[in-house]
């Protein structure tokens, strides 16, 4: 069995990591995929992409599984065996009315979870969200069935859809300058609302276009979203976003910040160059438990990415100068 790759959130995006192995070659296995259920612990996740969590304490929490015999009817994904062989299947269905457990999503608990738990939930978020954005054959319009576990779907012909994922990239933009008056350049989205009437200012974002390369679309981007060229790019690592099937592709690069700055109005409501000692004085508050970002909740104020998020860890690597 190959091992997961089990690294804590200070190297790499919280999302990133995993303690799970996929054990694909079992996909195709009825008769183990039969047997393993009969023993396997259950994620029930719900068509809105939430699932049970209980605090497991130290600000740290752990999903909810639960029996197979006591598992909801629903889609069933296999999502691999940890380092006891033991299976994780996850459900779609609603959730049950556990003890000591409440719904949450990934964004919430994302970066509290053990390694195996991100893993399990980030998984079986992408896959449910594959399953349900993708219902009918692209080529025929046919219904698609699951097969191979959750992990492939065909249609009456027999041909094949496999899962997808969408590559994204996002790039914290910086002057250069180390030391508190070190400088990041930070966007506000014209179609974000602010949390409790924060302005919510995140890392520049978007997805590849057909043809081009990771760098070239970050270039392209903060070209088109604040008008600026971007240089010294930086690759810094990469998580999946399942929201519906993005893959972030995280980068750090560098801005002179005596260029204008242009925001495209239909992207960007509002940018600006933030100091690291405004950054660390905005990531010393907690972020709110409902998943809110960083930052004061008077109305008005300014607020970072929540701690699930490649933005968030890009965030960090700068200020810490990783």
């Amino acid at each position: 069995m190959t091992g997961g790759l089990a690294v804590g959130p200070e190297s790499a995006p919280p999302l990133a990591r995993t303690g799970l192995d996929r054990a694909a070659e079992r996909r195709t296995d009825p008769a183990w995929l039969e047997q393993a259920w009969a023993r396997a612990h259950v994620l029930v996740v719900s068509p809105a992409g939430r699932t049970l969590c209980r605090s497991a304490g130290d600000d740290s929490e752990e999903l909810v599984f639960i029996a197979s015999s006591e598992a909801p009817e629903g889609l069933r994904l296999f999502l691999g065996v940890d380092s006891d062989d033991t299976p994780y299947f996850a459900v779609v269905a609603e959730l049950p009315t556990l003890p000591a457990a409440r719904p949450v999503t990934l964004r919430e608990v994302g970066a509290a979870l053990s390694d195996r738990d991100t893993s399990v939930f980030t998984t079986a978020v992408a896959l449910a969200n594959w399953h349900a954005q993708h219902r009918f054959s692209p080529a025929t319009g046919a219904p698609l069935q699951a097969a191979d576990a959750g992990w492939l779907l065909v249609d009456p012909s027999g041909a094949q859809v496999f899962p997808r994922v969408d590559p994204a990239v996002i790039v914290l933009v910086h002057d250069g300058v180390s030391g508190p008056e070190g400088r990041c350049l930070l966007g506000r989205n014209a179609a974000w609302r602010g949390q409790g009437g924060r302005r919510f200012f995140s890392t520049l974002a978007g997805f590849v276009e057909p043809g081009e390369s990771a760098e070239a679309a970050v270039v392209r981007e903060v070209r088109e979203e604040v008008g600026i060229e971007v240089t010294q790019l930086r690759y810094q690592g990469s998580q999946a976003w399942p929201f519906p099937s993005s893959l972030m592709l995280g980068f750090t690069g560098y801005a002179d910040p005596t260029q204008p700055v242009r925001p495209a109005p239909a992207e960007i409501a509002e940018v600006r160059w933030f100091t690291r000692a405004e950054v660390t004085e905005l990531l010393s508050d907690r972020p709110d438990p409902a998943g809110a970002p960083h930052g004061a909740a008077a109305p008005g104020t300014v607020a970072l990415p929540g701690p699930a998020s490649i933005a968030h860890y890009l965030i960090r690597t700068w200020l810490t100068g990783r």
